[in-house]
Parts: C-alpha cells; structure tokens; sequence
C-alpha cells in the first residue's frame, strides 16, 4: 500500500480516534453500513486485551523486514539493544509484526525463528482489493536468554503471487524491551531456550541434550495442521466407511499431540482447532478472525518428571507425533522448543522417575448411513507420571496428571451442500509439586453449519470459542458470525453479506477485562469495553 502523506495519515488518525470514542461508548459508527462487502473494509481487530508493559525505559530493535511473494525466507542477523538494562535481564520484551496486503490472496502461514528459537507463528489475514493494516503483539520475555545475545534470524511467510493471487506479504518485525523495575525480582525466564525443530517442520527423531543440573523442563510445540489439504480442517475428518471428501483412518477426526522421550510417551495435548481466515467462508474473518489465528499458541508438556532421566549427560531422542494422522500423510507442522530453568547452586542434579501410568488412547466412531449421515466421535486419553529431582535445595517430588477429551457431532448430505458440526475438546492438566498444586484447564468449542442452496449461496453460521482456567484467573474468548456468498462467480459478483462478533473476558484476583466488538459487511459496528 502507498504510504499515506503527514496530512492523510492526521485526518485518518483523527477520525479512527472520532470514531473509537463512539463506538466505546455504545454508539453506532458513523460509517454507514453497505448493504454488502464492497473493495474495502475495515483493518483486522481482534477483541484481546494488550499486552500490559511497565513504565520503564523502552528500547526497539527491528529485527525483520520482507516483502513475502513466495517460498524465499528471510534472513538476517538480530543484535539485542544496549540502553535498557543488562541483557537478559529485561523486566519485559514484545515483540511486534506489522503487516499490509492488497488484491487478492490466501491465508497464509508464517513463523519467525531466532536464533534456532520459533519465537513467533501465525497465519495472516485475506485482503480487501483495497487493501488492509493488521498487527500483532506478542510477549516473548520467556525467550530473553535467546534475546541477550547476537542471533541469526529466520523468518517466512510462504506466498504465491501470480496473475490471480496479487497479495504481495509486506511485514515488519520489531522486539521492545523494557528496562527492569525497581524492587520487582527478575522474571522467571528458562536459563536456556533449547530449539529441537524449526521453521515448519515436524519434530522426529531430534536428539536433546540437557545441562546436568535442569530442575524444570518444559516443551513447547507449535502444531499447527495446515497447507490447504484435510489436515486443515482435521476436525471434520471422517472414517473411511462414512464416504466424506475428508477421509481419516479408524479414528477419524480426533487428533492428539504427543511428547516422546527415548519411545516413551513424556506429554499429551489436545491441539487447538484453528480456523485460518480462508476457512470455511473467508468473509467471516474479513474483520475479526478466529481466536489465536495471528498468534498461534503453541501446547506445553511439562517434562519435569523425566528430569532425572534426561539429567544424565547423554543424549536423548525426543518425537512429536499427531495421533490419529494416516500413515504417510502430510499436514501438520509442529517445530517445538525445549524450556530448561536449572539450579544454580548445583552443577548435577539425579533423580528418577517414579511411577508411569499410560494407555492408548479411548476413540469410538459411530456412524449412521441415510439422507442424512451422521458421524459421532469420542475421545479419551490420560496419563500420570511422577518424578523426584535432589536439588540444593532438597528433594523435589513432581507429578503431572493430565487429561483430554474430545466430543464431535459431525452430519451432511451425501453431496455435502449441507455440512453441520460440533465439537469440544477439553485439556485438564494438574501439576503437583512437592504437594503444591498448579492447575490449567482448557476447553475449546467449535460449531458450524454450511450449506448451500439452489441458487449457489453458501451460508456459514460458525461460533468459536478458546476457554481456560488458568489457577484463579477464567479466560473466555468466544467468536460468533454469519457469511453468505456467492460460490464461482467473480469478486464482483458474489453479494457478500456478513455479521461476526467476538467477547473476550478475563477474570480473577484484581482483574477484570471485558471487550466487545462487532462487525456488518466489513464495517466495525461496536467496540465496547465493559471494565
């Protein structure tokens, strides 16, 4: 997009901020409504709350800058600022991306690694002909250690630009750091950032070798299914007798992600159902996309139990796998990290794994044939593992029990021009450390009904939802639209017409967010903010 001049961008800026103040205080906006989706819409927003930095010094370092029309990544070198502090020792880094895109183009997929270490994935969003602005910020203080030193840096978001796909990926990447606060003790960053795969790879067969005296240990997992196949919509997947065009083996839909160490099975994971901004209808997403699409959350096994295993100085094989993908297809990625905090006032920590508990995952598929099919899946899996560490500071028992389930109500005629599911899935983990508790539930919810007419319309009516019960503190982010298209006609010509809503709610001890927003045909409707 061309730069704005000094006297556009004031006149911009002074009527986003007119017409923010209205629609924070419950009032329409002052664009009118188009009776459908015309070549230009509002920039991408999403409902979560920013990111909360300190009043401290601040320091900016860019770190990428690529225009992205293909497969080539960028490459670069990073160097870590001098003027906030020891490196290392921030009180906070963000990290920033900006982007702009304008024509026509997919969602596509992107990661940025540091030094080895994926710090960032995310997908991006589809452009107006017009074009659109979209950011993302994202706390990456976990990753400073990596940040306190020269780093190679690795970025890409992999594009297609030809006659029909015009979008040429124009981002910027920036990391802020904030200097330390006074009277606050250092973050609780890992000692070490161990990256066992990187960019969109598949973690199989890596080798970890961890510091002899690691007292906690964490693995990080990017898994994201994508590249435009069945592994994109994973959920919908079907057995191989229910005739859908989305086949699966036996288990049909349910995917779990698994931790191995040396064949064992060290973490299980329900993976998040992400809906890029193409799925399903891409005018749904036009404004407000699916939770966590621009941030893609990665899944953490706590590994800290086979911390006395993995102490040993040797070399040890780590696997992610997805269960419940057929043999030999492609479509997930899952670069991973390995988080290591170690004792500082001992050079070898032993220890041992006590006690494993650990069976193959419970699935069961029923299917019924008929105008109507109907697919029911459910899946269960658990495992319990215990492990003690002597540290200098005594012996530390830990144990993680973590438990998934997964519930899919999946129905459609047999041409498909109606396609109806639900699904939840639930991931309860407990971590008890020498008798102290820590608890993360999460539960993400999924419900969409396609279909379309005689007159080629398709209509999507599609709510998402990313649930938690993180210790004391609820999270609930629900996203809720309506879509109707046009199919095989040009832009132009398909009538789009959409509603899309998202609530984000956090709550708990002194804290209290509550953010609305609401979106017609591509114009920001509402923008309420409770607390």
């Amino acid at each position: 997009m061309r730069p704005p001049t000094t006297l556009r961008r004031t006149a911009a800026l002074l009527t986003a901020a007119l017409a923010s103040l209205a629609l924070a205080a419950g009032t329409a906006s002052a664009t009118t409504v188009p009776v459908e989706f015309g070549t230009d819409y509002h920039d991408p927003v999403t409902a979560a709350p920013p990111i909360s930095t300190p009043h401290t010094k601040a320091c900016e370092v860019t770190v990428a800058e690529a225009k992205f029309k293909d497969f080539t990544p960028y490459t670069g070198t990073y160097t870590p600022p001098t003027g906030c502090g020891a490196p290392g020792r921030w009180s906070k880094v963000v990290l920033r991306m900006d982007g702009n895109v304008k024509g026509r183009q997919f969602d596509r997929l992107g990661y940025l690694d540091i030094g080895g270490v994926q710090v960032f994935r995310t997908s991006t969003p589809e452009p107006s002909q017009d074009g659109i602005n979209w950011s993302v910020e994202k706390d990456v203080t976990e990753y400073e250690k990596t940040l306190s030193s020269a780093q190679s840096v690795d970025m890409l978001i992999g594009n297609v630009v030809d006659d029909t796909y015009t979008g040429i990926l124009d981002v910027k990447v920036t990391l802020t750091y904030y200097a330390p606060e006074r009277h606050r003790p250092p973050t609780d960053a890992p000692d070490q950032v161990i990256p066992l795969s990187s960019g969109n790879s598949v973690t199989t067969g890596a080798s970890l070798t961890t510091p002899r005296n690691s007292e906690r240990i964490l693995a990080e997992v990017y898994a994201t299914g994508s590249g435009g196949g069945c592994e994109e919509f994973w959920y919908s997947a079907t057995t191989p007798q229910a005739s859908y065009s989305c086949q699966a083996v036996d288990s049909g839909p349910y995917r779990e992600v698994q931790v191995s160490v040396d064949g064992k099975v060290a973490g299980i994971a329900s993976p998040y159902p992400n809906v890029w901004t193409g799925g399903w209808s891409p005018y749904l997403w036009s404004v407000i996309p699916s939770p966590t699409a621009l941030d893609v959350r990665p899944l953490t096994f706590d590994l800290t139990p086979f911390a006395g295993l993995l102490n040993d100085g040797k070399a040890h094989t780590v696997d992610v796998s997805v269960v419940g993908v057929p043999a030999g297809q492609t479509g997930w990625s899952a670069p991973t990290n390995v988080l290591v905090w170690q004792d500082a006032h001992k050079s070898v920590v032993t220890g041992a794994v006590t006690s494993y508990r650990k069976t193959d995952p419970a699935v069961g598929n029923t299917f019924t044939d008929g105008s109507l099919r109907h697919l029911v899946t459910s899946g269960k899996d658990r495992l319990k593992v215990s492990g003690f560490l002597n540290t200098s500071h005594g012996r530390v028992t830990t144990t993680v029990e973590r438990t998934l389930t997964t519930a899919i109500d999946h129905q459609w005629t047999p041409d498909e021009n109606t396609d109806n599911q639900t699904g939840e899935w639930t991931d309860h983990q407990v971590v008890a450390t020498n008798g102290h508790l820590a608890r993360t539930d999460r539960d993400y919810t999924l419900d969409g009904k396609a279909t379309i007419d005689s007159a080629n319309r398709l209509r999507v009516v599609m709510s998402v939802g990313d649930h938690a019960q993180l210790g004391a503190t609820r999270v609930d982010d629900t996203y809720r639209g309506d879509a109707t298209f046009t199919l095989g006609v040009a832009r132009e010509d398909r009538h789009a017409v959409a509603t899309t809503s998202e609530r984000y709610r956090l709550t708990g001890p002194g804290a209290c967010y509550d953010h609305t927003l609401a979106t017609e045909q591509g114009v920001l409707t509402k923008d309420v903010r409770r607390c």
